[in-house]
């Protein structure tokens, strides 16, 4: 595909749905990664510092997982962006 020409909806349907499924598997790789290490976002402390350290391994996951769906697309298809 030309890098000038814009990419067709049927594509960039492909890319929200690799960044969704992305984000999905990526945040529950990181919840699991959390509870093994004793980080539970969701224990029953509260706001504790363990807590917050298990909420911020669900955002890394979710957002590594979304910039790993966007890498595959781009290896894909090209830079969406025009």
């Amino acid at each position: 595909m030309n890098e000038s020409t814009p990419h067709p909806p049927r594509q960039l349907l492909l890319l929200g749905i690799a960044q969704a499924l992305g984000f999905v598997i990526g945040a529950l790789l990181g919840r699991w990664l959390g509870t093994r290490l004793g980080f539970d976002a969701f224990g029953p402390g509260g706001y504790d510092g363990p807590a917050m350290l298990g909420i911020a391994l669900i955002g890394l996951g979710g957002g590594g997982g979304v910039q790993l769906g966007r890498a595959w697309y781009r290896r894909k298809y090209g830079d969406p962006r025009v």
